[in-house]
């Protein structure tokens, strides 16, 4: 490895970018400090030019493959995306070089790419986004059978392979230790912090409110373990007590049809909406809007352990946030947030009822996150981590 050159190439599986907040921003601050840098990723999201130099940063996209069902449909999954990101690995490593290889899961198999390089003397730098046992967990309901060993397995794998680790907070540190065998010196914890050029406070758009008293905002993917039904259930509650809130609900996502079929169903269309994808314009407008803003990622083990960037960006507009207590979420928030009992619908919408009802303690809420992400938690602060961590890799430091 030459240190003079530090070539990196980020690999990115299930997401495109610059669509990958987190990924992105990762790509474009080392590419700012002078590192060459590469990334393969997916088409999709609108992002479908098969090469293209945006920010400093060489992309190389390759089609999504199709999403599996069963062992098989995932093994198919991932075994087309793999062959894809090695076709591309090999064009990268001919027409620009790389030293290191970034991969970003889930899933946890992007060493298996690596280890083709390694005999060039290429090592491995593994980018930990997701617990995917506990993401498996969540999805099917399962801590056994070859499907979730092999989520154990592919972690196991993907830890031993790796100089070092980025992981997003200290409950990933804690499983790279204790799962992954890891060194603790070779675990970084480098959080999804917001860029607050991206993450602007603006002045409300009241016509959005369609007329109602308060509004409630929800930014993030209309997925299965988000916990969106929570958010409806609290929301029929509060138009049964109140009915003076309207409900903004940002984002895209594989369950957007059918949870927009359980408001109708519910009789909630009059005040909750679902913009579906969302530009950076639409998103600021809706959230700089609202008056509270809610996450209803339900208690699971992944949740629970994961940091969820919707925490962070409501902080960076300022605004309260009612929750369940999940303990990263607690770790952003601290006292920007008020937190639920634990998948209890009515007690989250008890506690937004207390926000709308104290608008000085909103306002105080509200400007403790957005210190707390100016002063500690925004990118242009995590993003140091990123930086020492190749530092150190490139003057040889890690044992």
């Amino acid at each position: 490895m030459n240190s003079d050159s530090r070539k990196v190439l980020i690999i990115v599986e299930n997401l495109p970018v610059p669509f990958d907040t987190r990924v992105w921003q990762e790509a474009t601050t080392l590419a700012m400090n002078g590192y060459t840098v590469s990334v393969i990723c997916p088409k999709g999201k609108g992002y479908t030019q098969e090469e293209e130099y945006l920010q400093g940063v060489h992309i190389f996209r390759h089609d999504l493959p199709a999403e599996g069902n069963g062992a098989v449909g995932y093994a198919k999954e991932y075994l087309t995306a793999l062959k894809e990101e090695l076709r591309l690995a090999k064009k990268v490593y001919k027409e620009i070089g790389f030293d290191v290889i970034h991969g970003c899961n889930p899933p946890d198999d992007i060493y298996m790419v690596a280890k083709h390089f390694k005999k060039y003397g290429v090592k491995y730098v593994f980018d930990h986004h997701d617990i995917c046992p506990e993401l498996f967990e969540a999805k099917f309901g399962k801590t056994s059978g070859l499907l979730y060993k092999s989520q154990l397995w592919l972690e196991k794998q993907t830890y031993k392979h790796c100089t070092f680790a980025f992981v997003t907070n200290e409950s990933y540190k804690k499983i790279a230790i204790e799962r992954g065998k890891m060194n603790p010196n070779n675990v970084i914890v480098l959080r999804s912090g917001p860029k607050l050029e991206r993450m602007r406070i603006m002045p409300p758009v009241e016509s959005i409110k369609r007329g109602y008293k308060y509004m409630v905002g929800y930014l993030g993917v209309i997925g299965q373990q988000e916990g969106i039904e929570y958010l409806l259930d609290a929301a029929k509650y509060i138009k049964e007590h109140d009915n003076n809130v309207f409900w903004g609900i940002v984002g895209g996502g594989p369950h957007l049809k059918a949870l927009k079929k359980q408001a109708h169903d519910m009789g909630l269309d009059d005040c909750v909406e679902f913009t579906g994808r969302a530009s950076d314009q639409q998103m600021l407008e809706y959230l700089n809007t609202a008056d509270v803003c809610v996450n209803s990622d339900k208690y699971n083990s992944m949740n629970d352990k994961s940091t969820m960037n919707k925490i962070l960006e409501y902080m960076a507009l300022a605004k309260p946030i009612v929750q369940f207590d999940l303990t990263e979420g607690r770790y952003s928030a601290q006292d920007a947030s008020l937190y639920a009992k634990n998948n209890d619908a009515e007690d989250m919408a008890k506690k937004i009822m207390e926000l709308l009802d104290n608008p000085e303690l909103r306002k105080k809420m509200g400007a403790y996150g957005r210190n707390r992400v100016v002063n500690e938690l925004s990118w242009e602060h995590t993003s140091k981590a990123l930086l020492e961590g190749y530092e150190k890799f490139f003057t040889g430091k890690f044992e």
